[in-house]
């Protein structure tokens, strides 16, 4: 069969044959229809996310649109190694089988549901908990760096509809960040001056520290949301703010000052496989995609033929729209 595939890591892939995946028990072969070239997608790839195998060559991509023997559109995923969703056919979990809404546009499918559900189960867990904890139904203030690639854009539009009163949606193409603003949100400009960002931020809070924070860049926009987020004085933190880390494209690494969590009501955590649970994913992935085929959000998406994969895999470096790879 015909697949994007890999040869090595830090190489582009190259279509080309590759042997067809072999169809186990509990697993079924299904034709692909469209597969979403996410940052997960290319870090795994490239051998520098935690759960890379290493092992080449591979076919990348970790879930997608699929039409199964039956003529049925699914959604579907967790192809074994060294397969992945960039082919023209995948072995896949029989139970992995969601049927698609009537209405739904699969590329729209492909390119949202992955970077649509890494912030809709955090905001609604944050939602249920103010309301667990004292009856309060709104989210609040929600901040959110880096908000303008698919995910952070995506995460502007899931916070309003999960209930939220203010979304500050900082990043750094000027073109997203008016796309942000045009969801309702306020908007921050990401700057190579920490302190200036830290100020940035510190001005579009206020007084009402944020009860969520989605980070999808780590790095030194962290820093300057630490910065920004830390208060003077010994009296009691009436805030309870949660800091989920969710992707590093700013860098791997990110200071905490002492300071902000001895003074503030603050509890940092990630989300991202492993961590979160597939049972949850699992049971969400049917909602958020009836969102998506309604047009509750708004998801960009630029499709490319499968042949032609080392353009779609240099697209995918660039923009807010999502690479999704098609059938020739």
């Amino acid at each position: 069969m015909k697949a994007a595939v890999l040869r090595s890591a830090g190489e582009v892939p190259a279509y080309a044959d590759f042997d067809e995946p072999q169809v186990t028990e509990g697993r079924e072969l299904v034709d692909l229809v469209a597969a979403g070239i996410h940052p997960i997608v290319r870090s795994l790839a490239a051998g520098t996310h935690y759960g890379s195998t290493n092992a080449y060559p591979l076919i990348p991509g970790i879930d997608g649109v699929a039409r199964t023997a039956d003529g049925a559109l699914v959604y579907t995923g967790f192809p074994q190694a060294p397969y992945g969703t960039l082919a023209e056919r995948m072995s896949v979990p029989s139970r992995m089988r969601i049927p698609l809404p009537a209405s739904a546009d699969p590329a729209r499918i492909a390119g949202g549901l992955n970077p649509g559900l890494s912030s809709w189960l955090i905001l609604r867990e944050r939602r249920d908990a103010l309301r667990a904890s004292d009856g309060e139904k709104s989210l609040g203030t929600v901040l959110i760096l880096g908000a303008t690639g698919a995910a952070g854009l995506l995460a502007v539009q899931n916070a309003f509809l999960v209930g939220a009163d203010r979304v500050i949606a900082a990043g750094r193409n000027p073109e997203a960040l008016a796309r942000a603003a045009g969801y309702g949100a306020t908007t921050v400009t990401l700057l190579d001056d920490k302190d200036a960002t830290a100020a940035a931020l510190a001005e579009a809070i206020g007084l009402e520290a944020p009860s969520l924070v989605l980070d999808y860049v780590w790095g030194a926009p962290a820093e300057a949301a630490f910065a920004a987020l830390g208060r003077q004085g010994l009296t009691e933190d009436d805030a309870d703010i949660s800091y989920v880390q969710i992707g590093s494209m700013a860098g791997a690494e990110a200071a905490v000052p002492a300071a902000l969590l001895r003074s503030r009501r603050i509890t940092i955590s990630g989300s991202g496989a492993g961590s979160a649970s597939v049972q949850s994913i699992l049971a969400a992935i049917p909602e958020y995609m009836q969102f998506i085929a309604d047009g509750r959000v708004d998801i960009a998406v630029q499709e490319f033929p499968l042949s032609k994969i080392e353009d779609a895999w240099a697209a995918a470096q660039f923009g807010a729209a999502r690479v999704v790879v098609v059938p020739d």
